[in-house]
């Protein structure tokens, strides 16, 4: 079998989400099909490439070299088909198409409909994904023109070469959702201490997310018992009774849960724009970040526990104007 760019594509996706079921979900195949397609591929090149493990997929290091060189191999293909969209008048530049991507946040339909009336032509698209790094690598090798994304402190993405950032919030404090029957709940702010007996859920696979929980917990001093699950999954636990969970500030509280600051802010994220640098870069980004900011101010106000939270810091982060101070965008 002769090794082709699908192939060198499906080596990445496992690579980049850690395991065959999940990158067999973001290729849209099937578990079995993407197994026997990686077996075919390690027999073709004569060695393993990844080692299959209770947690996932980890690459051995045959496995490294290989990707190393099937990386730039993808983004070379990637930058010539887009390359030869825009010859043929297909590309970003002529308003045909803007395809963002972001991680969960409750901005992302209000830039959206931003977006789409600001650039009623264009074939603006959305792809969402739980890795920040998934979608900083999608940029990279022009599979997305921008992306939203978040750094948890203490956690750094991994940034590609070629893609620049325009910061969006430094530092944004994260909050947690309790049981609207747990003590805590009582009150507007949450001492760690009062969650010391709780059981703790986070996605481990949002990047950073598993890390900065537990910097935040040993910080604290605190060793309680962390589970892993999606966070669809975690509102339901905690609505039961069973989990606490960190939040995005943002976070609406569901039936059965509230939504809590946490003391001294000890979780916090960096929220970042990421495109293509230089050149690169899609046609009106400026309009892109503006109608993300607008998007962004419009439902931290409107979210209960933020805008108390930004109340009783005498509103610190520049972003956050009050909505009427918004000025209107400007047409491009």
């Amino acid at each position: 079998m002769e090794l082709e760019v699908r192939h060198l594509r499906a080596l990445c996706a496992i690579a980049d989400t850690g395991s065959v079921r999940k990158a067999a979900r973001q290729l849209g195949m099937s578990q079995p099909s993407l197994t026997t397609q990686l077996r075919r591929i390690e027999n073709a090149i004569g060695g393993e490439l990844f080692a299959r493990e209770r947690t996932g997929s980890r690459l051995t290091p045959l496995g490294r070299s290989v990707l190393g060189r099937a990386r730039s191999i993808v983004a070379e293909m990637n930058a010539l088909t887009a390359e030869a969209k825009l010859a043929v008048g297909h590309g970003p530049q002529t308003g045909s198409r803007l395809w963002i991507g972001s991680t969960n946040s409750r901005a992302v339909p209000g830039w959206l409909r931003r977006l789409r009336e600001r650039f009623p032509d264009a074939d603006t698209t959305i792809r969402s994904d739980a890795s920040p790094n998934t979608l900083l690598r999608m940029v990279a090798e022009h599979q997305l023109d921008v992306a939203f994304v978040h750094e948890v402190a203490g956690a750094p993405l991994r940034f590609p070469e070629g893609v620049e950032l325009r910061v969006l919030i430094a530092r944004e404090p994260q909050f947690v959702v309790v049981p609207e029957t747990h003590p805590a709940a009582c009150e507007p702010v949450v001492r760690l201490a009062d969650l010391a007996d709780d059981q703790w859920m986070v996605d481990p696979a949002v990047d950073g997310e598993l890390t900065g929980l537990r910097r935040m917990l040993t910080a604290a001093g605190l060793n309680p018992r962390v589970v892993y699950g999606d966070y669809l999954m975690a509102a339901d636990l905690v609505a039961a009774g069973e989990v606490v969970t960190p939040c995005q500030p943002t976070a609406r509280a569901r039936p059965g849960t509230a939504v809590r600051a946490l003391e001294g802010d000890p979780l916090t994220v960096r929220l970042l724009l990421v495109c293509r640098a230089g050149a690169g870069a899609p046609a009106g980004i400026d309009a892109v970040f503006t109608d993300l900011a607008a998007a962004y101010r419009e439902i931290a106000w409107a979210s209960d526990a933020y805008r108390q939270w930004l109340v009783r810091h005498d509103n610190p982060l520049p972003l956050f104007q009050l909505p009427e101070r918004v000025p209107v965008p400007v047409p491009l």
